[in-house]
C-alpha cells in the first residue's frame, strides 16, 4: 500500500465531510477536483479515490456527462432511506445476536449514560452525533457480511451525520435520545430476537419521518 497516498485519500474524504457540516458544499453542489487540488496542495489522484469512497457512502453521487455533485434527497427519499436502513439494521443485528459479548453490552451501556449525563448537564445535542456513531459501530462489529453492511451504511448512517446533519440535530431533546438507546440495548440483553427487531426498525422508521417533515417544512417556506 502506498501509505502516502492512502493518508491524502483519507484526508480529502475528511476534508469534503467536514464541509458539507460547515455548509461550503451545500446538498445539490458541484464537487471539483481540481479546486479541492489546489486547496489541499495534493495531486488528484488521492481525491478521485476519496470521492469513489464518498459515492460508495453515498455523499456523493456522479452523474454522467456532468461530474459529481453532493447528494440531494427530497422528503420522500429521505423516508425511503431510512425505512430501508432501518429494516437491514435490524435484520443485520438479529442475524447475530448470539455473537454479542458481555463487553459488547457494557460499551454500549457505556454510551447510553454518556448521552444521558449529556442530557443531565444540558450540553448541546451535537455532542451526541459522537457518541450514536460509536453505538451503531458496536451493533455493527459484530455483523460478518460487508455487502449488508455497505447497504445499511449507505440507507442513512452516512447520510443522516453528514447530509442531513441540520435536520438531525433537531429531531429529539439529548433525553429522547438517550432513552431512543436505551431500549435497544436493554432489548438486546434480554435477547428477545422480535422485540429487539421491532425496535431497531422502529427507531429508523420514527427518525426518518421526523426528518422528512422538518426537511419538507423547510423546502416550503
Amino acid at each position: 500500500m502506498d501509505f502516502k497516498k492512502h493518508t491524502y485519500t483519507d484526508l480529502v474524504v475528511t476534508y469534503i465531510k467536514k464541509s458539507i457540516l460547515d455548509g461550503t458544499y451545500q446538498p445539490g453542489t458541484k464537487v471539483k477536483e481540481l479546486v479541492i487540488s489546489k486547496k489541499l496542495s495534493i495531486s488528484r489522484a488521492p481525491i478521485r479515490e476519496a470521492l469513489q469512497i464518498l459515492i460508495k457512502e453515498g455523499l456523493v453521487v456522479w452523474i454522467p456527462q456532468k461530474g459529481k455533485y453532493i447528494t440531494e434527497l427530497d422528503p420522500k427519499q429521505i423516508r425511503d432511506s431510512y425505512f430501508t436502513g432501518g429494516i437491514l439494521e435490524a435484520a443485520a443485528v438479529c442475524s447475530v445476536i448470539q455473537k454479542y459479548t458481555a463487553g459488547d453490552i457494557r460499551k454500549l451501556e457505556e454510551i447510553a449514560e454518556k448521552m444521558r449525563l449529556v442530557a443531565e448537564n444540558g450540553e448541546p445535542i451535537e455532542k451526541i452525533a459522537p457518541l450514536d456513531d460509536k453505538f451503531h459501530k458496536i451493533l455493527f462489529s459484530r455483523i460478518d457480511n460487508e455487502l449488508l453492511l455497505e447497504f445499511c451504511r449507505r440507507s442513512c448512517q452516512g447520510i443522516s451525520k453528514f447530509l442531513l446533519f441540520k435536520y438531525w440535530i433537531q429531531l429529539y431533546s439529548v433525553e429522547e435520545v438517550y432513552w431512543r438507546h436505551k431500549v435497544i440495548v436493554d432489548t438486546l440483553k434480554k435477547g428477545d430476537v422480535y422485540e429487539l427487531e421491532g425496535r431497531i426498525r422502529n427507531h429508523y422508521l420514527d427518525a426518518g419521518m421526523r426528518m422528512s417533515e422538518i426537511c419538507k417544512r423547510e423546502i416550503s417556506q
